[in-house]
């Protein structure tokens, strides 16, 4: 998805926990027409977890036949977006000239590095009938010695993402290793995305990693004490054995990964360099980015404001 504005950090509620939380984020939909977005990164009071600068919860949105989801051209820099979706489908298209449908359970990598133009639209035959769109979107900040990599563009069918059954508990891998799986979606640094879908009253101990964080997308956990409600992303210290506790039917995404340096991110752009950022901005409102194949007509200007 493209951001709207410049500014990039979403207005959260922020409360501290547990000696293994180091905070709770809350975070205020957005209506974006017809359907809404919860940001949980970055805010002010955590910028990153792990490699992970960005992670937007979309949806569930019910469209009407004829609405639905229409992201226009944008461009990105210096990152890798990772988008996977619990209902739905969405089109993706790039100046690269790919053309993929996005489905429940795939996982959708598009590496911008040194730059790329996307869109993100439906296919008429979803258009135009009732249809429900949602999922997650985040992205990863690439090391500083591959932020300028050529751009490319992965699709993962689902049949390929691993998964297990741990004490009960179904999860996916969706990138990195966990659990004595390892997921074939590319990474550049260490790296962690799990989905797991608990029962109440079911527990799961959580694997390590420098940085962690789960989001809530359905019911609430428990942290020892701590209730972590519906729609809020929980940092946790990098304590050992942290044990989550299901309180109701919960859906969650852990993510994680290794420490990254300070980033700089507008609008659309992440870059570990200031001046890199200032290039990109010059170079979209001068028409310098590559157009995307068969969805050149549109774009999405620069925001003023």
């Amino acid at each position: 998805m493209s951001i709207e504005t410049k500014e990039t950090e979403s207005e959260c509620s922020v409360n501290q926990g547990c000696d293994a939380i180091e905070l709770i984020i809350q975070p205020r939909a957005k209506d974006l027409g017809g359907f809404s977005v919860r940001r949980t990164l970055p805010t002010k009071e955590r910028k990153m977890v792990g490699p992970w600068i960005f992670f937007d919860h979309m949806g569930p949105a019910n469209f009407p036949a004829g609405s639905g989801i229409n992201v226009r051209p944008h461009p990105h820099i210096n990152l890798a977006t990772v988008t996977y979706l619990f209902e739905g489908e969405i089109l993706h298209r790039d100046s690269l000239g790919s053309y993929a449908t996005i489905t429940p359970g795939d996982i959708n990598l598009m590496v911008a590095g040194r730059g790329i133009t996307h869109s993100e639209r439906e296919r008429p035959e979803v258009k135009d009938i009732d249809h429900t769109l949602h999922g997650l979107q985040l992205w990863l900040a690439l090391p500083e010695k591959d932020e300028e990599i050529d751009p490319a563009f992965y699709h993962y069918p689902s049949a390929s993402i691993p998964a297990a059954t741990i004490d009960g508990v179904p999860l996916r891998v969706l990138m990195g290793s966990a659990y004595g799986l390892t997921s074939p979606v590319l990474t550049y640094a260490e790296t962690l995305y799990v989905e797991a879908h608990l029962q109440a009253g079911q527990t799961l101990e959580l694997p390590n990693s420098e940085e962690r964080a789960i989001y809530v997308a359905k019911g609430s956990l428990k942290i020892k004490d701590s209730v972590i409600p519906e729609f809020a992303m929980v940092i946790l210290s990098a304590a050992d054995g942290v044990v989550i506790e299901a309180a109701e039917e919960s859906r969650i995404a852990l993510i994680g990964g290794e420490k990254m340096a300070k980033r700089y991110i507008e609008w659309n752009f992440i870059s570990s360099r200031k001046e890199r950022i200032e290039q990109a901005k010059q170079d979209w409102r001068a028409g310098n980015f590559p157009t995307v194949v068969g969805d050149e007509e549109e774009f999405i200007p620069y925001p003023d404001k």
